[in-house]
C-alpha cells in the first residue's frame, strides 16, 4: 500500500525541508504545460494569417493536443506507477521541449496539427507524474493541501505568464517564438529534477497491458472526434461511426480492467462517491470554460483590436484570482465544507460566464476584468479542492492512475469544450452577411476575415470587418450562455455528490 522511495537517504531528506525543494521542481512542469496552453490562444491570429488554415483546421490546431493527451493520460499515469514517476516526468519534459521546436517551425496547417499531437504525447507524461509525486511526498493532510494549492496556483500563474510573455514575443518576433519559451523551463526542470526529485513507484505494479493502452487511446479520441464533428457539421455517417467505435473501445476497456488482476485503471476507484463527484465536476467545469477561453484572446485582439501584450495583460485577473484562491482553498474547505467550496466556486464561474453574454464590440474592460477575476477565484477554489479529494481517495501506490483520471477529465473537458462551444462560435460566425467580392476564407475564421480585409478597398474592408466582428461576438455570447448553464448545473450536482466529503487524512 506504500510506494518505494529510493534511496533511504533521499527519503530522510525529503521528509524534511527537501520535499519543498522537490515541489519547486514539480511546479516547473506544471508551469511548462500551462504556459504552452495559454500562448496558443494569443498566437492563433498569427498562425491563421501565416499558415492559412481552414476553420476546421484551426479548431484541430486548438484541440488536437487535448485529444491526444486525454487519450494517453491514463496509460502514462499507470506507466509512471510502474517504471517510476520521476523517470517518466524527466523523459516527458525532455520530449516536450524537443517537440516545442517542431511547433515553432511548422510551415503548414497539417504539420502544425501533427506537432500539437506529438506535444500531447509528451504532455501526457507530465501532469499525472507531478500530482502523484506530491501524493507520495506529503503525508500530512494539511501540508498536502498546501502543496496541491501551490501546484494549482503555479498552473494559474502560468496562465498569466503565458499571455504576457507571449504577447511580448509576438510584438517583437514571429509566432513560433511563443513555443520556444518552453526550452529554458524544460532545461531547468530536467537538470534540477535529476538532483532533487525522489523516485517513487508502485512496488508490485504487475505488467503494463498494451491492449488496454490501445483501447483507451482509440476510445477517447474516437468519442471526442465524433462529438467535435457532429457539433461542427451535424450528425453524419462519419462521426456516427467514430462515436460507435469509440464507445465500443471504451466498453471493452472497462470490461478488460474488471477482469485483469493488475488493471491499467482500477475501476473500483469510481465506487468512491467523492472521487467520482470530483472527477465529474472537473470535466464539466473545463467543458464550460475552455471553448470560451480559446476564443477570448481572439476577441481581445481581433474585435477590440488590442495588441498582443495588452491582450495578455487583460487576462491577468483570472490568473491572480486563481492563485490567491488556490493557496487558501484547503483551509477554507476545512473550515466550512468540501461541497460548499466546490459548489460555491462553480456557481461563481457560472455567474461570471452569464455576465459575458452581454459582451459587445465596445464592452469596457471593468466589466470584462471583473468577470475574469470571478472566474479565476471560482476555479482556484474548485480545482484545488477536487484535486485534493481525488488524491486523498486512493492509496499512494495508485496515485499515478488517480492523478491521470483527474487530468483526463481536465483534458477531455477541454477538448469537448473547444469542440462544442467552439463550434457554436464558428457556426454563428460563418452565417454573417459579407460584402460582394469577399473571399471565401473570410467565412472560415475571424482571422481570415481580417486577412481578407487587408486586400479589399477601404469601404468594403470596413463593412466586412464590422459584419464579421459582430457575428463573432454574437457566437461568443451564445457560447458564454451555454457555458454558464453547464457550470451552474455542475454546481448543483457537486453539492449532492460531495455531501459529507472531507479532505483526506
Amino acid at each position: 500500500m506504500t510506494s518505494t522511495l529510493q534511496p533511504a537517504t533521499t527519503t530522510e531528506a525529503v521528509r524534511r525541508s527537501g520535499r519543498w525543494l522537490a515541489l519547486s521542481v514539480l511546479v516547473l512542469a506544471v508551469l511548462l504545460v500551462a504556459v504552452d496552453a495559454t500562448v496558443l490562444g494569443l498566437a492563433t491570429p498569427y498562425i491563421s494569417e501565416d499558415l492559412k488554415p481552414t476553420g476546421t483546421q484551426l479548431l484541430w490546431i486548438g484541440d488536437v493536443y487535448s485529444f491526444v493527451i486525454a487519450g494517453l493520460l491514463v496509460s502514462m499515469g499507470s506507466l509512471g506507477d510502474r517504471i517510476g514517476r520521476k523517470r517518466i516526468l524527466l523523459i516527458g519534459a525532455t520530449a516536450f521541449g524537443a517537440v516545442s521546436v517542431l511547433n515553432a517551425y511548422a510551415t503548414t496547417p497539417e504539420l502544425m496539427i501533427l506537432a500539437r499531437a506529438l506535444l500531447g504525447v509528451a504532455g501526457a507524461t507530465l501532469m499525472p507524474a507531478t500530482l502523484a509525486l506530491i501524493r507520495n511526498l506529503f503525508h500530512d493532510p494539511r501540508e498536502r493541501s498546501l502543496a496541491i494549492g501551490i501546484w494549482g496556483a503555479t498552473a494559474s500563474a502560468g496562465t498569466a505568464i503565458g499571455p504576457i510573455v507571449g504577447g511580448f514575443l509576438l510584438e517583437h518576433f514571429w509566432w513560433g517564438s511563443v513555443f520556444l519559451i518552453n526550452l529554458p523551463v524544460m532545461a531547468v526542470l530536467v537538470l534540477v529534477g535529476i538532483k532533487l526529485l525522489p523516485e517513487s513507484r508502485d512496488p508490485n505494479p504487475g505488467p503494463w497491458d498494451m491492449s488496454s493502452v490501445v483501447l483507451s487511446l482509440v476510445g477517447v479520441i474516437a468519442v471526442v472526434y465524433a462529438v467535435k464533428e457532429a457539433a461542427s457539421h451535424g450528425v453524419t455517417w462519419e462521426p456516427l461511426v467514430a462515436g460507435l467505435l469509440g464507445a465500443a473501445a471504451l466498453w471493452a476497456f472497462v470490461r478488460r480492467q474488471l477482469t485483469l488482476p493488475t488493471p491499467l485503471l482500477d475501476m473500483r476507484l469510481f465506487r468512491h462517491r467523492g472521487f467520482s463527484g470530483a472527477v465529474l465536476a472537473d470535466l464539466l467545469t473545463i467543458l464550460g470554460l475552455s471553448g470560451l477561453v480559446f476564443f477570448l484572446s481572439q476577441y481581445l485582439q481581433l474585435v477590440q483590436e488590442r495588441p498582443p501584450l495588452e491582450a495578455g495583460l487583460a487576462e491577468l485577473p483570472a490568473a491572480v484570482g486563481a492563485v490567491v484562491a488556490g493557496l487558501v482553498a484547503g483551509t477554507v474547505a476545512r473550515r466550512f465544507s468540501v461541497r460548499a467550496v466546490v459548489s460555491g466556486g462553480l456557481a461563481a464561474i457560472g455567474l461570471a460566464l452569464a455576465s459575458l453574454t452581454l459582451l459587445d464590440r465596445s464592452t469596457g474592460y471593468p466589466m470584462l476584468g471583473a468577470a475574469l477575476l470571478m472566474v479565476g477565484v471560482g476555479a482556484g477554489f474548485s480545482f484545488t479542492v477536487t484535486s485534493d479529494v481525488i488524491l486523498s481517495s486512493v492509496p499512494k501506490k495508485q496515485a499515478g492512475a488517480a492523478s491521470a483520471v483527474s487530468e483526463t477529465a481536465y483534458e477531455l473537458g477541454a477538448a469537448l469544450g473547444i469542440a462544442v462551444l467552439g463550434s457554436i462560435v464558428t457556426g454563428v460566425y460563418r452565417g454573417f452577411a459579407a460584402p460582394a467580392g469577399t473571399p471565401q476564407d473570410a467565412h472560415e475564421s475571424l482571422g481570415g476575415a481580417v486577412e481578407a480585409a487587408s486586400g479589399l478597398p477601404s469601404n468594403t474592408a470596413q463593412d466586412l470587418l464590422a459584419s464579421a466582428r459582430e457575428a463573432f461576438v454574437d457566437g461568443l455570447s451564445i457560447a458564454a450562455g451555454a457555458g454558464a448553464a453547464v457550470l451552474l448545473a455542475t454546481a448543483v450536482a457537486a453539492w449532492f455528490m460531495l455531501k459529507n466529503q472531507r479532505l483526506g487524512s
